[in-house]
């Protein structure tokens, strides 16, 4: 990219030799383009040049530039987790344990330790705004360092509208003290507190919770959990119109554990993503297979609550819907590593290694309608991961490493093992 009057370009940050740089720009979920021996140029927090030695430094002044050797290693757009339960306080390690060793849970009770998401609900409730913090930080600079350069964090461990909010503004503090990027997304209809019907709690949902949840502009999405015991599609819908109209787009938990509909009403209302899935059916896949709602799978936990209806995620592939990956990391599900996710991904699920990585980038960025990541390209932002691995393919083979060398964010180098 020459400049005016023929100059080159000055760029800030360059990486050279990379044995493969994975674009994620090729057709399908399966294009993940794969260049070899790739050199990247990067001005500010973006990508200008992808290509060979000779065509960027033909076209670059890299003089000054910091250059970085990934000879040997593979180049990847930053991993973009998009279903995230990020911001809570406490544990559930001791039902884990007891559901481990096949243990009554109910003797968990009957030594007065609360089990289920009401354990989180209390624990997060009770915790100050800092102590909320300072744990979801520590959670997420661990997630940065395996390679996760954007996250969606969800509220709905409070269930009040005052637990709900500080819940929202922790998020803004991490989007603003970490150097991730954390979208929010506003999930008051996780559950329901005790001692309120739920036409009590919906009409909070709806008539107090939205509206200074939408005044404030703490969140970029609104969800729900539309499944038997929790929300209907109906309900779901009143609650998503409603957000909608603070400028929250529709997000869903759908599926999960039943089929009520909740998949039918992500094509209706033409949501960014609607996620589990573990119960939809085939002439819904087909449905959205034909929209642009992205369907968001998390593997990790299926294996860590031992789902009862595990599936594999062939068919929706086949079918040609856009798919997502997320660690769906909460008190149930303790993950802080999409390789671990993308791992499980392949051999629970059927995934190839490519439609892995390509889920776990380009369609993490989609589930959060965002357009300026999740791949290699020109113009798009430097959020990259340099992989100290030979070929792209030792993601899915190497259980349990942490493949990760060097997380470059915004153009800026903030992890280098």
């Amino acid at each position: 990219m020459k400049g005016v009057f023929g100059m080159k370009t000055k760029v800030n940050l360059v990486i050279s030799n990379a044995a493969e740089v994975i674009t994620c720009t090729g057709e399908g979920m399966a294009g993940i383009n794969v260049l070899k021996n790739i050199w990247i140029a990067v001005k500010g927090d973006k990508i200008v040049g992808v290509g060979s030695e000779e065509e960027i430094s033909s076209n670059f002044d890299i003089e000054h530039s910091k250059i970085m050797d990934a000879t040997g290693k593979v180049v990847a757009p930053g991993f973009v987790d998009c279903h995230t339960h990020l911001v809570f306080n406490g544990t559930r390690v001791e039902e884990y344990a007891a559901k481990l060793t096949g243990n009554d849970p109910g003797k968990l009770k009957e030594l007065g330790i609360t089990t289920g998401p009401n354990r989180t609900i209390e624990l997060t409730r009770d915790a100050s705004e800092e102590e909320l913090f300072q744990q979801s930080k520590k959670r997420i600079l661990s997630m940065l360092d395996y390679g996760i350069t954007t996250i969606e964090s969800k509220s709905g461990y409070g269930l009040t509208t005052e637990s709900e909010i500080k819940i929202l503004e922790v998020g803004r503090r991490l989007d603003k003290e970490t150097p991730v990027d954390v979208l929010n997304t506003f999930l008051g209809a996780h559950g329901f507190p005790k001692g309120m019907s739920k036409s009590e709690y919906l009409d909070v949902i709806i008539n107090e919770m939205i509206p200074q949840v939408g005044e404030r502009k703490l969140a970029e999405f609104c969800d729900a959990w539309c499944d038997d015991g929790y929300y209907t599609a109906e309900e779901s819908k009143q609650i998503l119109e409603a957000a909608l109209q603070y400028g929250m787009k529709p997000k869903l938990h759908a599926d999960a554990y039943s089929y009520i509909g909740g998949s039918d009403l992500a094509v209706e209302m033409n949501m960014v993503s609607v996620d589990h899935l573990n119960y939809t059916p085939v002439d819904v896949m087909e449905k959205l297979a034909k929209s642009e709602v992205t369907g968001v799978l998390m593997p990790a936990l299926d294996f860590a609550v031992g789902h009862k209806s595990p599936f594999e995620a062939r068919k929706m592939l086949d079918m040609g819907m856009k798919i997502a990956l997320a660690t769906d990391l909460c008190p149930a599900c303790y993950t802080e590593s999409m390789q671990f996710v993308i791992n499980l991904a392949c051999k629970l699920y059927k995934f190839t290694v490519e439609e892995a990585i390509k889920a776990a980038t380009y369609g993490g960025a989609q589930a959060l309608n965002l357009y300026d990541r999740g791949v290699i390209q020109v113009g798009k932002l430097a959020d990259l991961q340099i992989w100290d691995i030979p070929t792209y393919k030792h993601i899915a083979y190497e259980l349990g490493t942490n493949i990760v060398e060097t997380v470059i964010k915004d153009g800026k180098v903030v992890v280098c093992r």
